[in-house]
């Protein structure tokens, strides 16, 4: 059992659980709870830590493969230092880094793509990755000043569909967008402009991508001006906008509920 903070796996854990430069550098990320353990394949499972006394109270499943994988054990106060949640499960794993090319984005027929352009909150960005996988969406693009996606509050936030969904990043949105518009896929800008028509007014059944916007600013106007269309949500009252999260849910599944048919 590792029972001091100042051991150097702890800090190591401390380094990738806080540092998104340390953990590309690394190409590691922290996993916390036990859901998260039991979705990620064991191939890209590297270590697994567990706290004292909680090993029990995993199910059968857990303890299989806890027991199959290996896993070292922290005391409940070394495991309060390393975790990043208030009420910890008491598992953390550290897997594979995954890496995308831009190739994933047209690997199906009249793929569905999200972008997402300064996204900054871990849990608008883990419910849209979540969001996305329940929508039948390929693949997701990120800009570079989004929020890292093994942040551990994106990963708690994907409920394990981090590990089922493409992505990438992306430091060209523009030059991304001209790319998948080249392939005849139209790029729907979700935005208020004076060309902007109701998101339901338009027909997605065949390949298409939205782009969502930072969640104070939007899109960047040279961003929409990239796009083929723009489309808005109608709202009633005096909301002036919708959180990032839910407007790109809306417009997932609207495109869903078109391909549905």
């Amino acid at each position: 059992m590792i029972t001091s903070a100042s051991n150097g796996k702890v800090k190591y854990l401390q380094a990738l659980t806080s540092r998104s430069s340390f953990r590309r550098k690394e190409g590691k990320f922290v996993a916390e709870g036990i859901k998260m353990f039991e979705e990620a394949e064991e191939k890209d499972i590297l270590e697994v830590y567990v706290k004292e006394g909680v090993f029990n109270s995993f199910d059968e499943d857990t303890r299989y493969k806890l027991a199959g994988i290996g896993y070292e054990v922290l005391s409940e106060a070394v495991f309060k230092k390393v975790s990043d949640t208030v009420t910890p499960q008491g598992i953390l794993t550290v897997l594979k880094i995954r890496e995308y090319g831009e190739k994933v984005l047209f690997e199906e027929d009249d793929p569905l793509l999200m972008i997402l352009e300064n996204i900054q909150d871990p849990g608008n960005i883990g419910t849209i990755i979540r969001t996305a996988e329940g929508a039948g969406v390929n693949a997701i693009v990120m800009t570079k000043d989004c929020v890292d996606i093994y942040n551990p509050k994106v990963i708690r936030s994907t409920m394990g569909s981090i590990f089922r969904k493409k992505f990438l990043y992306t430091d060209d949105i523009g030059g991304l967008i001209e790319s998948i518009k080249k392939k005849g896929i139209n790029v729907y800008a979700c935005a208020l402009s004076k060309d902007s028509k109701a998101y339901d007014e338009y027909d997605y059944k065949k390949g298409t991508a939205f782009v969502i916007g930072n969640e104070g600013n939007g899109l960047k106007k040279e961003t929409i001006e990239a796009c083929t269309n723009v489309c808005y949500i109608p709202m009633s009252g005096k909301v002036e906008s919708l959180n990032a999260s839910v407007a790109a849910s809306l417009v997932m599944y609207e495109a869903y509920r078109q391909r549905r048919r």
